[in-house]
């Protein structure tokens, strides 16, 4: 199996995406492929680890690309124009099988427009969506859409929850993983005209496409473990989805802060360090990679723009064992020649 990785997507790229992968190398079984500029890697891994690329792991490659994708390029222009590119050269690789999924930290509307237009979209899925990860109690959430269409109609969300039905079965082994709508309330009556339409439309079609569509869901009900996946349209997903990890991000700080105030906050620490350190890990974001692009050809994976090390050492796991469970070959299947 072989990674692609655009070494320098991301707003902490090249040293982030580079040392992530040297992290993750010796945790997988695939070949990474580092695409961006040679030089500038091979300067980076030496500064990092003392060593020549080819010294550190037979499986650590490099792809020579000249041009840098720029998070304020127009996303369809600097595909067409910047050929040469970290990113058009990770597409054009992975939809020639030079690679087996391809991930990226860059511009995320280049990214979808790049997905779309060079490897193409599953037939039959009328909008591919971004997939995110969120940690839940005792369990895991998919998020979709994460953001990648602000705009939506019923039929997209019935192809999320049957996208999402299928990747949750095959990657995570949940055999009727639960499908919720997010809502404002649990009621049928509830929610905008796209809500509403699409709870109809998810009722009407579940059984047939074996979707296990448990109703509306509240925000606040989404992390009880009892909901596999949240299906909702790319605007109101990536304000749930931020909102959620800055969340995350105050409750570990507020705890930091309450067991250093003083000598006895300092003393209780000392006593709930074990169960305060495994919460504080339930609810880091980081080791659940990055969202994976569901609907198109080949395996895309969307790493967070501000991806550290660490996040693009758990994206690299995960990008391997999403590949392993053939989950986009499921999809295909089950879109190709049918119609919502």
């Amino acid at each position: 199996m072989k990674i692609l990785l655009d070494a320098m997507g991301g707003d902490n790229s090249p040293d982030a995406n580079i040392q992530g992968a040297i992290n993750a190398i010796n945790k997988i079984k695939a070949e990474v492929i580092l695409i961006g500029k040679e030089e500038r890697i091979r300067e980076k891994i030496k500064e990092f680890t003392g060593k020549e690329i080819e010294q550190v792991s037979e499986r650590l490659k490099i792809k020579n690309a000249t041009e840098t994708i720029q998070m304020e390029d127009t996303p369809t222009i600097a595909i067409k124009h910047k050929k040469d590119s970290s990113m058009v050269v990770g597409f054009k690789m992975l939809k020639e099988g030079e690679g087996d999924v391809f991930i990226s930290a860059g511009n995320s509307g280049a990214l979808l427009t790049g997905a779309t237009l060079l490897v193409g979209r599953i037939k039959g899925i009328d909008r591919p969506a971004l997939a995110g990860i969120l940690p839940a109690y005792k369990s895991q959430l998919l998020l979709i859409d994460a953001g990648s269409n602000t705009n939506c109609k019923p039929i997209n969300l019935l192809q999320f929850a049957q996208m999402s039905s299928i990747y949750l079965q095959n990657t995570f082994g949940i055999k009727k993983p639960a499908i919720g709508l997010l809502n404002i309330g649990t009621e049928e009556t509830k929610g905008n005209e796209l809500v509403k339409e699409s709870y109809k439309l998810l009722k009407e079609k579940s059984e047939e496409l074996d979707i296990n569509f448990v109703g509306n869901v509240e925000g606040r009900d989404a992390f009880t473990g009892k909901i596999d996946a949240i299906v909702t349209d790319g605007f109101t997903g990536n304000v749930f989805l931020k909102t959620t990890e800055g969340l995350g991000k105050f409750v570990k700080r507020t705890l930091t802060e309450s067991f250093t105030q003083n000598i006895l906050s300092k003393i209780s620490y000392l006593i709930a360090h074990k169960p305060i350190k495994q919460l504080s890990k339930s609810m880091d974001y980081k080791s659940y990679g990055g969202a994976l692009f569901l609907g198109v050809k080949k395996p895309v994976v969307k790493a967070h723009g501000s991806s550290d090390a660490i996040l693009f050492e758990y994206t690299l796991i995960q990008a391997e064992k999403f590949v392993e469970n053939k989950a986009v070959d499921k999809m295909i299947e089950a879109f190709e020649g049918k119609k919502q």
